[in-house]
């Protein structure tokens, strides 16, 4: 009996491959990972944020980017695209492309059933090695929950959460409040039951 070769990629080869794709695909040691399409409700989650930020942060300097744009973790390798990302300052990005920001500041990731393992355990210790970055926050899309990871001083982190629709998320590295119940705004959870 066969078995297939896994084919292992280099860096270079996934960039070329992944900026002619008809999808986005991650990269991580030799390997390329087809993502997978979003439920409405983590668009809706995803596009409130989008907006909310975007509107706080409009002439502060810190740019807002959707899941669109590339993110490197240079001291692993990994090549990913979170759902939302802010970059303070002057962006920097791997090459002229500029289709790979580098040095994010804040990363946000709307949880899933097959993702919130990953993006909780593995995605996060990869998020923690980027010097730039300062809070890292979770969105529940079956529930009405965010939580936040915020680093600080001496680099620890610390985690915030927030479960009442009639809170707020203050996230600090970027100084924005969201409301809950505009977050959660037309999510419907029945929706994610049966899916």
């Amino acid at each position: 009996m066969s078995t297939a070769e896994k084919i292992c990629y280099s860096p270079a080869e996934y960039l070329k491959r992944e900026r002619n794709a008809e999808y986005k695909s991650e990269y991580f040691n030799g390997e390329i990972v087809a993502m997978a399409g979003a439920s409405r409700a983590h668009v809706l989650l995803v596009s409130h944020l989008v907006r909310f930020l975007g509107n706080q942060l409009d002439g502060s300097g810190c740019d807002v980017y959707s899941s669109d744009l590339r993110v490197k973790v240079d001291a692993t390798g990994l090549y990913t695209y979170p759902d939302v990302v802010v970059a303070c300052g002057e962006p920097r990005f791997e090459d002229d492309h500029v289709d790979t920001l580098l040095n994010p500041t804040m990363i946000i990731e709307v949880l899933s059933d097959s993702t919130e393992a990953y993006d909780r355990g593995k995605k996060f210790a990869h998020y923690r090695s980027i010097p730039s970055l300062q809070e890292y926050v979770l969105v529940a899309q079956n529930e009405v929950s965010v939580e936040w990871f915020t680093r600080q001083a001496d680099g620890q982190w610390i985690l915030s959460e927030q479960n009442d629709v009639a809170g707020t998320i203050q996230l600090r590295s970027v100084e924005c409040n969201v409301s809950m119940a505009d977050l959660y705004n037309r999510v419907t959870f029945e929706e994610q039951q049966k899916a």
